[in-house]
């Protein structure tokens, strides 16, 4: 059940850093971003000032008091109907919305917010100490897309490495892209 804080009738999710539709609010650049085009994850502080019909989390969260959909004993309800085109949006944390379901009905949410915790400890280290002011995106989606078993090897390879710069951690990302046979550039 999700743990709603008030706020003079704002209400916070404990995991705002996973949307109640499944994306990884925690490893989109908007939630990176200074300024006004900042999302606060869902039902994240402030939220319903940027976000204030989405049905989605409304249903889930409000009125179900859920952290995510596929928690509801309805998932997937009427609201997933149009799946394709979800799918195929260019959004790329919307490209694993059905697999992080899948995964938390199979295994839970907290083991589901562990590993998202790990994916987002390496993209803070990478945004912190290897970003060039061009790179977020790319972390960003290598974040959401490689394996765990990947991204804990790049963590460990940055702890045991000391003289890595933008260009092997990058280098580093792309082994592990190519492996997983997964396009890490982006699209205009």
């Amino acid at each position: 059940m999700a743990k709603q804080i008030e706020h003079s009738n704002v209400f916070e999710k404990k995991h705002y850093i996973l949307g109640c539709c499944g994306i990884d609010c925690g490893l989109c650049p908007r939630f990176y971003t200074d300024g006004p085009s900042k999302c606060p994850g869902c039902f994240g502080p402030d939220f319903e000032k940027i976000h204030p019909s989405c049905s989605l989390a409304n249903c889930c969260f409000k009125k179900n008091k859920l952290e995510v959909c596929s928690l509801c004993k309805d998932y997937p309800c009427n609201r997933y109907e149009n799946t394709e085109k979800v799918l195929k949006d260019s959004f790329v944390t919307h490209k694993k919305i059905f697999q992080n379901h899948d995964f938390i009905q199979k295994h839970g949410l907290n083991k589901f917010m562990k590993i998202q915790k790990i994916r987002i400890e390496l993209l803070n280290i990478l945004l912190e100490k290897y970003d060039d002011n061009r790179s977020k995106n790319f972390y960003c989606l290598a974040m959401a897309l490689l394996k765990i078993e990947s991204i804990k090897k790049i963590l460990k390879y940055i702890k045991e490495n000391k003289n890595i710069n933008i260009e092997t951690i990058k280098a580093k990302i792309n082994e592990y892209a190519k492996e997983e046979k997964i396009e890490l550039k982006l699209k205009n």
